[in-house]
């Protein structure tokens, strides 16, 4: 399929083994969520088979670290603590895969705004301590945006990690909903921020109030407008489509379909859509 790549959450994996066959079937690439049931309930041994089943079938993934109830740059010392435990944990687990790229979230929310300094260098330390956990293994880290109204933290932040592997991951739903997108109309801005980090996108669509992961195009999500800077801006990033359902994904692909010229700036080209989701 290309370039991009697909979200699959491995607990979903775990319960009903036709998620994965359906992903071989199609020759989609997963983009694994690994959350703390995942790393929890499921042991090396499973994730060993799972990652053997892909190699053999020659498909690439991803893996998408925990973020549930972690704040890696949190001021409060036991939830830092905690952050940093579990995502530590993550990395052995993740690296079976011998994924293409890792994501995880930053999570700088407004309630830090007075305390910016103090959550920047806890941040720093934490993925400091997490790419020392990754050069064994040589995996690039790209950080997400989730509920941040400015992109300017993030990059703050990656410039002081800027020796390590570790670029942006730009989630146009989590902008256009949570970031109040669709009320500040923002996105030249953001591009332009984060272009020096960006290598990535998570693609899906909402009407700019929830977070619906919606098949592209069914919200809206100025696409146009993200292309078009994406061109002027000589941005070539990878991407991940995020839908929940299949007949979501069948939606994102035709939009794919209809929009190729946008598409084929990031690499895609007609064959790597050619397939038509079965219900």
């Amino acid at each position: 399929m290309g370039r991009f790549f697909v979200n699959l959450p491995l607990r979903y994996v775990a319960k009903e083994r036709w998620y994965l066959n359906f992903f071989i079937e199609k020759g989609l690439n997963p983009e694994f969520g690994l959350d703390a049931i995942a790393l929890d309930e499921l042991d090396e041994s499973w994730h060993t088979e799972i990652a053997n089943v892909l190699y053999q079938n020659e498909i690439p993934c991803a893996v998408h670290l925990p973020f549930h109830d972690l704040q890696p740059g949190s001021i409060d010392n036991l939830i830092l603590e905690a952050t940093r435990t579990r995502l530590k944990k993550s990395i052995k687990i993740a690296a079976i895969y011998q994924p293409r790229y890792l994501v995880a979230h930053d999570y700088f929310i407004p309630l830090y705004s007075d305390l910016f300094s103090k959550w920047l260098n806890r941040a720093v330390t934490t993925w400091s301590q997490i790419m020392e956990e990754l050069s064994p293994y040589n995996i690039p880290l790209y950080l997400e945006n989730v509920r941040e109204k400015d992109p300017r933290p993030i990059s703050d932040l990656l410039y002081e990690l800027s020796t390590y592997r570790i670029r942006f991951c730009f989630d146009m739903g989590h902008w256009f909903s949570y970031g109040s997108g669709s009320q500040y109309q923002n996105l030249s801005f953001w591009l332009q921020t984060l272009a020096p980090f960006l290598k990535h996108l998570h693609l899906h669509d909402n009407d700019g109030i929830a977070d619906q992961h919606l098949g592209l195009g069914q919200g809206n999500i100025p696409w146009s407008e993200l292309f078009l800077d994406l061109e002027l801006l000589n941005l070539k990033p990878t991407f991940t489509l995020e839908q929940h359902t299949k007949e979501d994904l069948d939606l994102s692909c035709n939009f794919i379909k209809k929009h190729l010229e946008w598409f084929s700036g990031l690499g895609i080209r007609k064959q790597d859509i050619q397939y038509k989701v079965q219900y």
